[in-house]
């Protein structure tokens, strides 16, 4: 029976496994991603394969499970989608190193754009100890901190034109250019949609600029609901936002640890952006609603 698949996939990942469970990431699908400057993140770890299922029946189950909730909801398997801003929803326009090498020329940097990457990663890395969060407000001492790290260079008019860079239109563009359409379509079906970030207060401001904050009912910045990423208190904030259980949520995003782990531990299901779904369309079609 459909209503068994749930019992079948809690049997076969109990909670301390089934925030692991994701399909692997494409070949070449990582990502730099973070707010203000982008960071590199950590590679993907491989999902785990549980004993004795195969890829077929695995696949089996979650379409059996998501048959399931359509029976639930009237042909939806979710009321709610939740979508990660930057690798998801957005991405640089141009390599950070790139940008940080352009505009810190006439500020005296002079490491290439491997030295500053390299520099970045590692300053992105470590322990930050000023504050329980990195992007406290509009999390300026933090991306000081990475800003001088990556390029040696302190200049506070070099870090506010770069700083003030990352908060525009020119510096971003959308993953899917059929999102807004994907969107309206899924909030006409009664579908409700929040953006969930690791990010500061520019975000809001940023989704003005490009002109799609209206396509959501709701955004969750960890600067603001002061809870970051894998933290599922974030997720939790984002369902009250919406006014849903997290049960009744799915979030898509492009880190394994951050969004898939830190979904599922809120209660949330969670796709895997670039694995388990390649397109705002695809998220729709899973979730029922035609586009």
């Amino acid at each position: 029976m459909a209503s068994s698949a749930r019992t079948k996939i809690s049997k076969l990942f109990p909670p301390s496994k089934l925030r692991r469970f994701a399909l692997p990431s494409a070949p070449g699908s990582q990502s730099f991603s973070t707010s203000a400057a982008v960071a590199a993140e950590p590679p993907h770890s491989p999902a785990p394969q549980a004993d004795g299922f195969t890829g077929s029946r695995i696949l089996g189950l979650v379409k059996e499970y998501e048959d399931y909730r359509r029976n639930l909801y009237g042909g939806l398997t979710h009321k709610a989608l939740l979508v990660d801003a930057v690798g998801t929803l957005v991405v640089p326009s141009q390599p950070m190193a790139q940008i940080y090498r352009q505009i810190g020329e006439k500020y005296g940097v002079e490491y290439s754009e491997g030295e500053i990457l390299n520099r970045y990663r590692w300053a992105y890395g470590q322990p930050w100890g000023r504050s329980r969060l990195r992007y406290v407000n509009d999390g300026r001492p933090f991306w000081q901190y990475i800003v001088s790290s990556s390029t040696g260079c302190s200049d506070s008019q070099y870090f506010e034109e770069l700083y003030n860079y990352y908060t525009t239109e020119k510096a971003w563009h959308l993953c899917d250019p059929d999102a807004e359409k994907v969107f309206q379509a899924l909030r006409k079906s009664g579908v409700k949609v929040a953006v969930v970030s690791n990010f500061d207060t520019r975000l809001r401001p940023l989704l003005r600029a490009l002109k799609c904050d209206h396509w959501f009912d709701a955004v969750a910045v960890s600067a603001e609901v002061e809870a970051e990423k894998p933290n599922p208190m974030i997720f939790l904030k984002a369902c009250e936002f919406l006014g849903v259980q997290p049960e009744d949520a799915v979030h898509v995003g492009d880190d394994r640890r951050n969004d898939i782990w830190g979904a599922r531990d809120a209660g949330c299901d969670a796709w895997l952006w670039g694995s388990d779904v390649k397109s705002f369309k695809e998220v729709a079609q899973r979730i029922g609603v035609q586009v």
